[in-house]
């Protein structure tokens, strides 16, 4: 069983952090002042239970561009479980009850191995492949058509 929930207690952004230094810095070898930034504070952060254990983590903020969603991050002992689809889908539904006004646009930056998930849900890659931190990524954007999920 998975749930996924809204971050509001310290202890559980504390948690979020230790799952994306995980994922990110020891795994992926990103440098930690890359992970962390100053929309730490600003943005909507959720976490997935596995079980009762946390194993998952995303967020959401607000741009300049439209809605970022950002910092997908699964524990390598919970992936191909559904995880990240869960953290995906309770994102969007969060963003979608939070956003009145139409949205002029959804978008990530996708990991390319993590494609396949975002594009299940209607992202569609724009332009070209970029790297980021080390990693090749693709801009992914939600058309409007695929609104709400």
């Amino acid at each position: 069983m998975i749930a996924v929930t809204q971050v509001t207690q310290p202890d559980d952004l504390k948690k979020v952090f230790a799952i994306r230094e995980a994922v990110f810095v020891n795994e992926q070898q990103v440098a930690a002042e890359d992970e962390y930034d100053e929309y730490e504070n600003s943005s909507r952060h959720f976490m997935a239970w596995c079980e009762g254990e946390p194993c998952g983590t995303a967020r959401w903020r607000s741009t300049s561009n439209g809605i970022k969603l950002e910092r997908f991050a699964v524990l390598r002992a919970f992936r191909g479980k559904g995880v990240g689809r869960a953290l995906v889908k309770a994102v969007l539904d969060d963003v979608f009850s939070l956003q009145p006004e139409p949205i002029e646009k959804i978008y990530l930056h996708a990991q390319i191995t993590a494609m396949p998930l975002y594009a299940s849900f209607g992202f569609k890659a724009v332009g070209e492949q970029f790297d980021e931190c080390g990693i090749q990524h693709y801009k992914m954007v939600l058309p409007s058509s695929a609104y709400p999920i």
